[in-house]
């Protein structure tokens, strides 16, 4: 009886350091999991600001082409909405500043602020107020991005000499000592 006794709680023991090693084993799984998918979300966020600043970008060079695709004998201006970049009906075959309009890729949004001078539009910028990961290395044509705050304060826009914004061009948070690119088309 004794040696019945003896092999139970032997058992038992057993049965209890392999449950606390399951256990452990279990806790420092979920721990590497945990920490793989706050790798991802990052990767994932670096991702999207590289497709922001593509986008960003797009969006600017389309402005500015539409600016500067004005048919012969025209003046110049920038478009009254983004879809004019798409369809610009200024010349009898209608052309294409921009393939498609591009959702914003860090909200996924279409709802893009938009700066105006008048009715016209000369940049855009996202509406999240995520702060950025990247905070510096920028591309001189977006050197103003550095240090800020929210994706907000990235503005894709380009400034034309004698166009003069209605309201402030900066979104809020943009700080005043970061002016826009100017572009002159004279030169």
């Amino acid at each position: 009886m004794d040696q019945a006794r003896s092999r139970t709680s032997i058992r038992r023991a057993d049965s209890g350091v392999m449950l606390l090693a399951l256990l452990i084993a279990l806790l420092l799984g979920g721990i590497a999991l945990m920490a793989a998918a706050e790798v991802a979300s990052v990767a994932r966020q670096r991702a999207r600001e590289q497709e922001l600043l593509f986008v960003g970008d797009q969006y600017r060079r389309a402005v500015l082409r539409y600016y500067l695709g004005a048919p012969p004998g025209t003046r110049r201006m920038l478009p009254s909405k983004l879809e004019d970049l798409l369809d610009d009906d200024r010349y009898p075959m209608p052309v294409h500043h921009l393939r498609r309009l591009y959702p914003d890729p860090i909200n996924g949004s279409t709802d893009w602020g938009l700066l105006r001078a008048a009715d016209r539009i000369f940049g855009v910028y996202s509406q999240s107020d995520k702060q950025p990961l990247k905070q510096a290395g920028f591309d001189a044509k977006d050197q103003r991005f550095n240090g800020a705050m929210s994706y907000r304060d990235w503005v894709f826009a380009v400034a034309i000499r004698g166009v003069t914004p209605v309201a402030d061009p900066k979104p809020p948070g943009q700080p005043a000592s970061a002016p826009l690119p100017l572009f002159d088309p004279t030169r």
